[in-house]
């Protein structure tokens, strides 16, 4: 018997590695959602389109294989917006499957008919309407190998009258994968060679283009005795048992990567793509390594580019240059960054007051070894960041380049998904979670056993931040919360509340331990500053300027809280 176009997209996109479809049926899928049902693919039911999109984006991002999102005509396919735009920008290959209203009834401002494609092609790497039957398979089967190659979101839009068409040839096309060698040529290496064998204090920032280049990245670090620094996207891979790991640099970082980058002489970007100028050289030789030349110069000015893959390139040179058997360099910055990795741990003396960075220490005390974290935008992905060590085998996730809020437990529940045996947990904010608190339901529809944590300090604690450093009074942040625990008993999840740090370490070890979905409530310290690894004179002024308005306005507490939490810790 032929098979529909829904059919042959449903079989397509599963024989190339989907093994989910999260979205909210209706409408125009009604059709793919029953090929769905008949075949060996899990629809995910969520409450709101744009979990479905965060959840896909996990799943994707830590399987490295293929996720699928579905929605229906207008509305639907639209409220996928943000968690594919996440998703995209973080690298997850995902196809969504964007409906249209029928074609007869398309461009004549029919109810719901909204063109998703040119919406879309902004942030995708594909984006196409299958336009015939007969380009069902095609297109499907482009669609899945373009976001695997590429990693990134594509989009294949189907107007809902054509799913239950039957093509009249069905050609085999399916998706490929590649894993080509990408160096440069000996010629191109020369110049890099050269500087790098000059010696003096080289270091290493590592990027998200070094996810499968780990070994070849810490050789060429052993051979150069060079420190080396991440991005905040390189973390798992490079952190583990690294004996040149020296942290990060920018905002989220501190002293040991923002010296390591700022102060050498010769500074290597792998796979890299940092963009706060601020935190670059300013007299340093910089070599950039990618594997898309348009990435080469386009955060930094660099004085030498080598287009391929850190893997290979990297492989290259570890044989080629000079040992460097100097470790003074490298000394110092990993002196540096434990100093102030110690430092950013601060234990309260105050059994009411409980610090942000405490609470994650303590859960990087308590969770697996092969544990996922994820972290809301905000403050929690840089607890996240600076305080639950990679050991090889953890993940972390954040929304890191496109930075939106609301993404920590969508993306938790796709992770949970596809490891159904480990541990995930979701450290979300306030603000966060309470964007998108529906899809909770999820958890216990679904009997996803995602542990949330909710770090409750009753406002947009990062948006104060950046107001405060402004020099701005804080304006529009505070969050009138419920009893988070309760809250989620009320819809059939465990829930707890902490507001004393003796009662921490015992709540946690419960909340793990729970079999099933699960929410933890901690009331953490509202005047915490996230410190960058240098202070600027006109930050220093600009928070002086917030004291003295906060002052002025009645608010001497405030200011005394401020210094007490962040300065005299």
């Amino acid at each position: 018997m032929s098979q529909n176009v829904a059919e042959i997209i449903v079989e397509t996109l599963a024989e190339a590695g989907a093994k989910r479809c999260y979205g909210v049926v209706g409408d125009t899928i009604n059709h793919f959602t029953d090929a769905i049902r008949r075949s060996e693919l899990e629809w995910v039911h969520v409450r709101h389109e744009e979990v479905g999109g965060f959840a896909a984006g996990g799943e994707a991002y830590m399987t490295r294989e293929l996720t699928l999102c579905a929605g229906t005509c207008g509305p639907g396919s639209l409220h996928f917006v943000n968690g594919l735009f996440e998703a995209h920008r973080s690298g997850s290959p995902v196809v969504m499957i964007a409906s249209q209203v029928a074609t007869g009834d398309s461009g004549v401002g029919f109810p719901q008919d909204v063109d998703p494609a040119p919406i879309y092609a902004q942030y995708s790497v594909f984006c196409e309407t299958v336009v015939n039957p007969d380009q069902a398979r095609r297109m499907a089967a482009l669609a899945a190998q373009t976001a695997l190659a590429k990693n990134g979101v594509a989009v294949l839009v189907v107007h809902g009258d054509l799913f239950t068409q039957t093509p009249s040839q069905d050609l085999p096309y399916r998706a490929h994968r590649f894993d080509p060698v990408v160096r440069p040529n000996a010629e191109e290496l020369v110049p890099a060679v050269k500087r790098i064998n000059a010696g003096g204090k080289i270091s290493i920032y590592a990027g998200f283009g070094c996810e499968h280049a780990r070994s070849e990245v810490l050789a060429l670090a052993a051979k150069l005795n060079a420190p080396v620094a991440w991005t905040s996207r390189a973390k798992d891979f490079i952190e583990p048992d690294n004996p040149f790991e020296v942290g990060m640099t920018g905002v989220f970082g501190l002293a040991g990567g923002y010296h390591a980058v700022a102060d050498c002489d010769t500074l290597i970007l792998l796979g890299c793509s940092f963009a706060w100028t601020q935190f670059y050289p300013e007299k340093a030789t910089i070599i950039q390594v990618d594997i898309d030349p348009q990435q080469i110069g386009k955060r930094h000015p660099v004085d030498i580019g080598l287009v391929g893959s850190v893997r290979d390139t990297c492989a290259a040179l570890a044989q080629i240059v000079d040992a460097q058997s100097d470790t003074r360099w490298l000394e110092k910055c990993r002196e540096q960054y434990h100093k102030a990795l110690a430092h950013d741990e601060p234990e309260s003396q105050d059994d009411a007051l409980i610090h942000p960075q405490e609470l994650t220490v303590a859960l990087d005390a308590a969770a697996d070894d092969d544990a996922f974290f994820t972290a809301d935008g905000g403050s929690p992905m840089v607890w996240m960041l600076r305080h639950i060590r990679a050991r090889g085998e953890r993940r972390t996730l954040s929304s890191l380049v496109h930075g939106t809020m609301a993404n920590a437990y969508p993306q938790a529940i796709g992770i949970q998904k596809a490891f159904p045996e480990r541990q995930v947990i979701a450290m979300c904010g306030d603000g966060g979670m309470t964007m998108l608190l529906g899809d909770l339901l999820t958890l216990k529809q679904e009997r996803v056993p995602v542990k949330v944590l909710v770090f409750n300090n009753g406002s947009l604690g990062f948006v104060e931040i950046e107001q405060k450093v402004e020099g701005l009074l804080d304006s529009y942040t505070e969050l009138d919360n419920p009893d988070f625990g309760k809250m989620a008993q009320a819809m059939g999840l465990w829930g707890e509340r902490v507001e004393q740090r003796h009662e921490l370490d015992g709540a946690i070890a419960a909340w793990l331990a729970h079999d099933g979905p699960a929410l933890l409530d901690v009331k953490v310290n509202r005047m915490e500053l996230v410190m960058p690894p240098k202070i600027e004179p006109g930050q220093v002024a600009s928070t002086a300027l917030y004291s003295g308005k906060a002052v002025l306005n009645g608010r001497l507490s405030d200011v005394v809280d401020l210094v007490k939490n962040n300065f005299w810790k």
